[in-house]
């Protein structure tokens, strides 16, 4: 019987069981694909991470390796697992407690953590910033075939189109004109999944403005309603800041999960110039809530 150690964590929030939840196996070098995903599946979070470490040269050229699943599949990149592993390896691991950065190796890419340099790295919320890929700007989409996807009516859409946007997972990002339609939203499953199957959008990430610098947001998906979506999160600032809603370099705050009692909050902000899209930021805090044995044959 094998001993695999994890540890739980809560991310985008400063203070246990609110925020999204994320189990981080510290040595996920020793498991096949297929544990990895029934692991996750046990789990049954909306992310659980698997961290492979490698020996000091290749770390210190590439990152340190993890891989990131769902109870269904394996993701390239996915936001709050990014910044929660980040923070738990600076936590567990000796060598890495004062680290001012952390450069992950996903499937997607090389992503950099940043740590303010007075953290306290005992029990208390580590702050983070990772910095995602620049955006990719897909397809735009008919606000009547979202709208009904959403469980809305195209009245509820804003007047700009809402469009898949990408910095490692694509998201068909749509904003709202007003917080009771986001609050009445009511993702029907099975046209979600018709609808992602036969365009370039994976989820779908629909906001809504509630006050001065301050939007909501929801992502529903199959495994239910997601605290907290740090990719989703990077790719509605480049929306907002590319069609002018939000100004660039401007701090976002954006709160999730206020509809499933998990409350979130989210720190965003993005550069424009000569119309490109970058520097696309999303921070947001970690506090670890539990340490644990799984036991697998």
């Amino acid at each position: 019987m094998r001993e695999l150690e994890y540890e739980l964590c809560d991310v985008f929030t400063s203070r246990p069981l609110e925020g999204n939840q994320l189990a981080v196996f510290l040595d996920g070098a020793a498991l096949t694909d297929e544990e990895m995903q029934a692991i996750a599946r046990e789990m049954n979070l909306s992310e659980t991470t698997f961290v492979h470490r490698r020996n000091r040269s290749t770390e210190q050229a590439r990152g340190i390796r993890v891989r990131i699943f769902t109870t269904q599949e394996e993701l390239p990149f996915a936001g709050h697992p990014s910044l929660g592993t980040a923070a738990t390896i600076r936590r567990v691991f000796p060598e890495m407690a004062s680290a001012e950065k952390i450069i992950l190796d996903l499937n997607a890419g090389r992503v950099a953590v940043n740590f303010a340099t007075d953290i306290n790295t005992g029990r208390s919320a580590t702050f983070a910033e990772m910095k995602q890929l620049d955006p990719v700007f897909g397809s735009t989409h008919s606000a009547a075939e979202i709208a009904a996807v959403l469980g809305l009516s195209e009245e509820d859409i804003a007047e700009r189109a809402p469009q898949t946007v990408s910095t490692g997972l694509p998201f068909c990002i749509t904003v709202l004109r007003s917080l009771g339609a986001l609050k009445s939203l009511r993702l029907d499953p099975a046209a979600s999944e018709g609808y992602s199957h036969s365009s370039d959008a994976k989820f779908f990430y629909t906001l809504a403005p509630e006050s001065d610098g301050v939007w909501r947001a929801r992502m529903q998906f199959y495994n239910g309603e997601d605290p907290a979506t740090g990719s989703a999160a990077g790719c509605a600032i480049s929306y907002l800041v590319r069609y002018g809603l939000i100004a660039p370099g401007e701090r976002l705050h954006i709160r999730q999960g206020i509809e499933i009692r998990r409350p979130s909050d989210l720190y965003v902000s993005a550069n424009l110039a000569n119309g490109k899209v970058s520097e696309v930021r999303v921070g947001g805090s970690t506090v670890p809530v539990a340490t644990g044995r799984l036991f697998l044959a």
